[in-house]
């Protein structure tokens, strides 16, 4: 089974690279991060004519995550996490499909920092930890996938000394990362190439694709349970180099059969 995650930066601006990506490496579930597009006008039609069933969580003009399953339909768990009644961002959503539960997550910047966008930022990992550690006790197979916002060590970024004031660096964003992976969840990619750089985002400004000026935030973090079925990894950076590109890459796993 591959599980792919994708931050598309805008569902219809990416449409036909995101058909095309679907099409060329057809992965089975599919979570997908800053929509930017209401649920009305997400372009459900043409994923289904990709033969992808989807749950969506949209927010006109932000954010927005959804979780797309090949030839099936995902069983949506839950939108949102809990503990902030005023928080309407669209940054999370839960699915069962193919026997594995699914998360896709697009968690906040958090920049600039210090101020209340960082402090948002921290208490929705403080949020997401929380759910982690529900999720972890049902003991299933589980991955959470998305785009973190988080680069949790320097070996995870070509150029430290460039983000040192970045929300994405600090100490306490990756003290938040650490202790989720602390309850038990597998960083796949960090298990799978524990020593190669492996970026996952380059900026569209300064030649940084062209440079490999990257960085890795985007994370599939996997249950003991699915943790013992992972067989493979990878980025499609080839995705991510053609024209009218998302600056993400997809990034992915295989599943080993239970």
């Amino acid at each position: 089974m591959k599980i792919a995650t994708y931050n598309v930066n805008g569902i219809k601006a990416r449409l036909p690279r995101l058909i095309e990506w679907l099409d060329e490496t057809k992965p089975d579930i599919v979570c997908l991060q800053e929509l930017k597009s209401s649920d009305d006008t997400i372009p459900v039609a043409d994923v289904g004519a990709a033969g992808y069933g989807a749950v969506w969580h949209g927010q006109k003009g932000f954010n927005g995550v959804a979780i797309l399953a090949r030839g099936a339909e995902p069983v949506l768990v839950r939108k949102g996490l809990g503990g902030e009644p005023e928080d309407e961002m669209s940054r999370y959503i839960e699915a069962d499909i193919f026997g594995v539960r699914i998360a896709s997550i697009y968690l906040p910047n958090g920049n600039p920092q210090p101020g209340p966008k960082f402090d948002y930022k921290l208490r929705w990992m403080n949020r997401l930890n929380a759910r982690a550690a529900a999720l972890l006790a049902l003991e299933i197979p589980v991955v959470l996938a998305g785009d973190y916002n988080v680069i949790p060590t320097d070996a995870d970024i070509a150029n430290p000394k460039a983000m040192a004031d970045d929300a994405l660096v600090q100490p306490e964003s990756r003290a938040a990362f650490r202790r989720l992976a602390a309850q038990g969840w597998t960083d796949a990619l960090n298990a799978r190439f524990p020593n190669a750089p492996l970026w996952t985002y380059w900026d569209y400004q300064a030649g940084a694709l062209q440079r490999d000026a990257g960085f890795r935030i985007d994370h599939l973090m996997l249950s003991p349970e699915a943790a013992d079925r992972l067989a493979g990894a990878g980025v499609d950076k080839d995705h991510r180099m053609r024209e009218k590109a998302s600056d993400h890459a997809a990034t992915w796993i295989i599943l080993a059969d239970s």
